[in-house]
Parts: C-alpha cells; sequence; structure tokens
C-alpha cells in the first residue's frame, strides 16, 4: 500500500500555501484509523492514534503536504504569464517544462526567447526564473486574464512511472513519501500512542511545523522527508551527499539542525541490528522542519529520516523503492521504541 498512497498523493497539486487537496486526500486516508484529527488555522492535520499502551515521552512524526511550485505574478500585452517560483527552484530544470496553471489546470508551458534570437552572452548564462514566463496559448492580455488570476498556482506535470530497477520517476516525492509513510502507520496497529504532524509550507520556511510542534509539544520528533541524492555522474566522493539505493538518510546535520547525538546514534544502531539498510550524509547540505521543530516550545529531540532523491524539486525526482521501504521500516522501529521507558 505504500507506493500506491505515494502515487496517489504525487499526483495531486498543493504547493505551499495551497496543499488543499493534499490535505483533503489525507484526511479521508487517515480519518477512520485515528482517535483524534484536527486541522489548524494554518492548514496544518494534527493527529492522535492511540497505541496499545500510553508512551512515556510524547512523540511526534512530521512529514510536510507542500510542494515546490510557481504563482502567477503578472501578464504580459501579448498574453503571457509571468511568476515567481514557490520554493527552491533552479531555473536550469524548468525551461520548456509543461504546467497545469489555476485552479482549473490549464495547461501551459515554461516559455523564454528562442535561442535562434538570443546574443552569445545570453546563450552562455542561464535564464532566471522573472525573464521566463507561461504560454497558456492566450491571444493577449484580456484573454489570459479570464483564464487565470494574479496569485493562482502553477505546478509541473508530471506522471508517477515506476522503470529500470526499482526505481520511481514523479514530482513532489519531497515530501509526499513523508505523509504516505505517515498515513500507512496510522492504518496500522500502533504499539503506543503517537502523534503525527502533516506540516504546511516547509518549502518556503518550515512555516507549518513550527505551528504543529508547537500545539503538540513532544518530547521527541522524527521528521520524514526526501532528501538531495548527488550520485550521478561528474560528482564523486563526499559531493554525492547520499546515494539512491543505499537505504535511508539519518542526518548528523544539515543546512537548519545540528541533530540530536544521542538520538542520531540510536537511530543509526537500531537500523543495524534491525537490519534496516541505512547511510548518513557525506556533506552538510539541504533542511527540512525539523529546524524550526528542534527550537520550538523549549526545545525538542530530533531526528530525520530522508529517502535519497535525484533531481530533487523538480518535474522529475527518483528514487529507489527499496529506499523508501527502508525509510518506512525505520520510521516503525522508532514508533516501537522511542520514548517507551
Amino acid at each position: 500500500m505504500l507506493f500506491e498512497t505515494l502515487k496517489t498523493l504525487c499526483a495531486l497539486n498543493g504547493t505551499s500555501g495551497r496543499e488543499d487537496a493534499v490535505r483533503n486526500a489525507i484526511i479521508e486516508m487517515i480519518k477512520d484509523h485515528c482517535d483524534e484529527l484536527t486541522v489548524d488555522n494554518m492548514g496544518n492535520i494534527i493527529v492522535f492514534k492511540k497505541g496499545a499502551k500510553p508512551r512515556a515521552q510524547k512523540l511526534m512524526l512530521d512529514a510536510h503536504m507542500d510542494e515546490v511550485g510557481f504563482m502567477v505574478t503578472g501578464y504580459t500585452d501579448d498574453g503571457m504569464l509571468r511568476f515567481q517560483n514557490v520554493g527552491g527552484i533552479i531555473p536550469t530544470v524548468i525551461i520548456g517544462r509543461s504546467v497545469s496553471v489555476g485552479e482549473k489546470g490549464h495547461i501551459g508551458v515554461i516559455g523564454t526567447k528562442p535561442i535562434h534570437l538570443q546574443n552569445k552572452e545570453e546563450r552562455s548564462t542561464v535564464v532566471p526564473a522573472d525573464k521566463l514566463y507561461f504560454d497558456i496559448g492566450a491571444e493577449n492580455k484580456e484573454d489570459a486574464e479570464k483564464y487565470v488570476q494574479l496569485g493562482d498556482a502553477a505546478y509541473f506535470v508530471s506522471e508517477y512511472t515506476e522503470f529500470g530497477n526499482d526505481m520511481v520517476k514523479a514530482k513532489a516525492i519531497d515530501d509526499r513519501i513523508g505523509c504516505a509513510v505517515m498515513v500507512e502507520l496510522i492504518r496500522s496497529d500502533l504499539e503506543y500512542d503517537t502523534w503525527f504532524s502533516f506540516a504546511v509550507q516547509e518549502e518556503v520556511g518550515c512555516r507549518g511545523a513550527a505551528a504543529t510542534a508547537f500545539t503538540i509539544r513532544p518530547d521527541i520528533a522524527v521528521c520524514i522527508e526526501g532528501t538531495t541524492a548527488g550520485d550521478v555522474a561528474g560528482v564523486t566522493g563526499d559531493q554525492k551527499v547520499c546515494c539512491v539505493g543505499q537505504g535511508a538518510v539519518v542526518s548528523f546535520m544539515d543546512g537548519g539542525t545540528i541533530y540530536d547525538r544521542p538520538l542520531y546514534q540510536y537511530t543509526r544502531d537500531l537500523a543495524d541490528k534491525m537490519g534496516i539498510p541505512n547511510q548518513t550524509k557525506t556533506r552538510v547540505a539541504g533542511g527540512n522542519d525539523s529546524g524550526k521543530i528542534h527550537t520550538t516550545a523549549g526545545g525538542i529531540r530530533t531526528v530525520a529520516i530522508s529517502v535519497p532523491t535525484r533531481y530533487i524539486h523538480s518535474p522529475s525526482c527518483v528514487a529507489k523503492k527499496s529506499d523508501m521501504q527502508a525509510v518506512y521500516d525505520l520510521t516503525k522501529a522508532l514508533v516501537d521504541n522511542l520514548g517507551v521507558e
């Protein structure tokens, strides 16, 4: 069920601040399998799942519902749409890509000046996002205004595809995989009471998780996410950060968090004990909801478990099913063992 749930969630659109479709789907998936479910003023889902036993220390699992995307900011006279990125997207992955624009999903293409009209300098530099546009086939500004409003969100168009040796390609694997892991845990029988946070707006500053951590006030938090794997041509040694196919990634430090050392080591040791493939990052890179969670409500011991993901924040994120299974297995092991004494 993990991969069916992932496929369903990746097909949905939900950039930061526009997570409604993802939130509604998750609620439908879990509403009959939890003891408390609330949606706060920001749109975060907060869930309590009663286990067979109470837990000595309160444990919260966290994953974010939003994905990187775009927001329409203006029109040109000839009917093109200007936009800004929502979250960290580099221009090199978006030129020529198909997008779904607005609530009705109008198909567009991300365009720029054709190469035949570019000068030498333009051809040798990356075109910034504010020089690109969405072409939705409108005749002029007035025509474009009929279909798309300022502030409308736009998303990559990309199908969930399994290919090669156990690989998956889709948009939004970061962090629909974390959401899928939590959905499947909520649907299962748990040994101990557990809290869950499906957070909004991680891609623009981990805003939702700051609110859920303050509301739940756990003693320990586990963040589940996708993280950058640089194991591609031309990248060697520790610059790879982590590698697809080598299991769940447990970080000791990233751009937002220096992780609780005993909790980090406990997680690595537990994975080894249970035969769950695992690795750590070989470079301090990226960040996730841990950055806000661990400094909230007097401080929360936090660990992050990640799926190594190639081409992250692009239309074609690539991850391996065995790594995603390892993340599920390790998260389940922590749910069964953390904070029980």
